[in-house]
């Protein structure tokens, strides 16, 4: 009964004054008030840039540092960090295995509803330590409520082990806060549906993820400009886009983009070294890793 009463003094499981008469509203009306409520959440998330930028550096001393990033969470907010984490391979070229998104209940929860696996702090600890946690990685936990039991053993196991900590809670002052050297707040306000964290705190938590990896991408040197020169074309959309950004970049036809980028091996930065300098794809290679793979610094 104790449990419950905190719970229900959680601003996530708040009624919103704002939704009150939802259930009798017409579709545009529903589609209006949760509009009207989205528009809180990019500011909610603002609010936060000092912490969210914090959490990118850790991040990048994590992985330069020879770690990974964990993602932690349950329910929506273990999908989001398992996404996030899926993403990152496609989009900037590392290895499944330097982002990955742990979900309470496993790999069967992202498609079907585990909501008892959230409870266990032990499971939480016991996912970390078979990913081999380190103190060379860094481990985010996501809980909307700031309490799950599941994170908080997650985190505790981090802390034992000598990992960075973050946590992204969507409510003040989070229970498992004490676990976190970062803490990230985004308070978007009482869902429109009570306790229905899968809108505003599901979305605001996307948009913190969405800073966090791509911010430790950019300062790791996956992005040249604002272009995605690491992607792997793994698909013709993709292969599309690495011989156009090449085209871009060293202002050449799809031809000669296409023939460079198959001597590089399909790594498009090797292709646009070759092609600027004029020079072997392991020459360029090499040139890049003493850049520390920053395309600028070569180019």
């Amino acid at each position: 009964m104790k449990r419950k009463k905190r719970s229900s003094l959680l601003l996530t499981e708040k009624p919103n004054p704002l939704s009150r008469c939802i259930d009798s509203a017409s579709s545009l009306e529903i589609v209006r008030i949760m509009n009207r409520e989205d528009k809180k959440i990019a500011g909610a998330v603002y609010r936060q840039r000092i912490p969210i930028a914090k959490a990118i550096d850790l991040g990048v001393e994590a992985l330069t540092g020879g770690g990974r990033l964990f993602y932690v969470g349950a329910g929506t907010s273990g999908r989001l960090g398992v996404l996030d984490a899926a993403e990152c391979p496609p989009t900037f070229g590392v290895p499944p295995s330097l982002v990955q998104g742990i979900i309470a209940g496993g790999k069967r929860a992202l498609w079907r509803s585990a909501e008892g696996a959230e409870d266990d702090p032990l499971a939480g600890a016991l996912a970390l330590r078979q990913a081999g946690i380190g103190r060379r990685d860094v481990v985010c936990g996501i809980s909307a409520s700031g309490q799950t039991p599941f994170v908080k053993g997650a985190l505790a196991e981090a802390k034992k082990c000598g990992a960075h900590r973050i946590l992204i809670a969507c409510t003040p002052h989070p229970k498992i806060s004490p676990l976190a050297e970062v803490v990230i707040q985004p308070n978007p306000g009482p869902e429109v549906i009570a306790g229905s964290t899968r809108l505003k705190a599901g979305t605001a938590t996307k948009m913190v993820l969405n800073m966090i990896s791509t911010g430790i991408m950019i300062r790791t040197g996956r992005v040249y400009k604002n272009l995605m020169v690491d992607g792997k074309g793994s698909s013709r959309k993709l292969a599309d886009r690495a011989e156009r950004i090449i085209m871009d970049v060293l202002r050449c036809s799809r031809g000669k983009a296409r023939a460079l980028l198959r001597e590089a091996g399909h790594r498009p930065k090797v292709a646009m070294i070759m092609g600027a300098r004029g020079i072997s794809a392991q020459e360029a290679q090499h040139a890049l890793e003493e850049k520390k793979g920053f395309l600028g610094e070569v180019l």
